[in-house]
């Protein structure tokens, strides 16, 4: 398979694949032996699992991100920019009776 890089699909959730110049097999961590054709697509999950999918369901799935979308993604070894907001202090100092006018 030539070295091609490595581009970024999103469906609901975000992954990396490149598709195959040449067929591939290969035994994962688990023992599970996975193969593909010229044309299919080696996917690369957020938990790192590569799998191969077939080029039909893949593309009828996945749709590729724009090259300046996937920049904005943080790298995994970048923290995540992308968490909630820490909650801000209340800025209104003002005794609540004094706001509705009671005083």
């Amino acid at each position: 398979m030539r070295a091609a890089e490595w581009k970024t699909y999103r469906t609901r959730f975000l992954v990396k694949a490149k598709q195959l110049s040449s067929n591939l097999t290969f035994t994962d961590a688990l023992g599970r032996q996975h193969s593909g054709r010229k044309g299919d697509y080696l996917v690369e999950f957020s938990d790192g699992v590569l799998r191969i999918a077939p080029r039909q369901i893949f593309e009828d799935i996945y749709v590729p991100m724009a090259v300046d979308d996937a920049r904005l993604l943080p790298q995994q070894d970048e923290p995540s920019r992308l968490g909630r907001k820490v909650p801000q202090p209340c800025r209104d100092r003002r005794p609540v009776s004094n706001r509705m006018g009671l005083m």
